[in-house]
C-alpha cells in the first residue's frame, strides 16, 4: 500500500498550483480596482467594449470568462451605474447589444491604468523574463488543452 503525504499530493496537483497563482493575481488586481470603485469583471467587460462597438452578451461572457447568469448580473449592475447601455440590435431585433457609456469609457481609462500598474508590480515580483515565459507557457497550454 502506498501512502501519500500532503506535500507529495501538492507536488502532483498542477491545478492547485495554477489556482494559487491565479487567486493571488486576481486578488491584487481586484483590490486595486476596488479602491477605484470597480471590479475585475466590470473592467473585463468594459475592456471588451472599449472599441465603441456593441457586443452580444454571449461574446462578452466568453471574453470576460463569466457564465451567462453571472454576466447578466454584472451587466445589470453596470447599467444601474451608467457604465454600459443596452440597445436592440438593428440587424436582429431579437438580440440585445451592450455598449460602453461615456461614463464607462472614462472608468475604463482609469481602471486600465490601475490594472497596468498592478501588472507592473507582478512583473517586478516575478521578473520580466520569467513573466514572459509564464505567459507563453500558459498560452501554449490553453491552446493545447482546449
Amino acid at each position: 500500500m502506498t501512502t501519500t503525504t500532503p506535500a507529495a499530493v501538492a507536488d502532483l496537483d498542477l491545478a492547485r498550483a495554477l489556482t494559487l497563482v491565479e487567486r493571488s493575481v486576481v486578488l491584487r488586481i481586484g483590490e486595486a480596482l476596488k479602491a477605484e470603485g470597480g471590479t475585475l469583471e466590470e473592467w473585463r467587460v468594459l475592456s471588451f467594449l472599449g472599441d465603441g462597438e456593441g457586443r452580444a452578451m454571449t461574446e462578452i461572457a466568453e471574453f470576460a470568462l463569466l457564465s451567462a447568469p453571472t454576466l447578466t448580473k454584472v451587466v445589470d449592475r453596470m447599467v444601474s451605474l451608467n457604465l454600459v447601455l443596452r440597445r436592440v440590435d438593428d440587424q436582429d431585433r431579437r438580440r440585445v447589444l451592450v455598449f460602453a457609456s461615456e461614463r464607462g469609457s472614462e472608468a475604463l481609462t482609469r481602471w486600465t491604468a490601475v490594472v497596468e500598474q498592478e501588472q507592473e508590480g507582478i512583473v517586478s515580483a516575478l521578473g520580466a523574463e520569467e513573466t514572459a515565459l509564464l505567459r507563453a507557457l500558459l498560452q501554449r497550454a490553453s491552446r493545447r488543452l482546449g
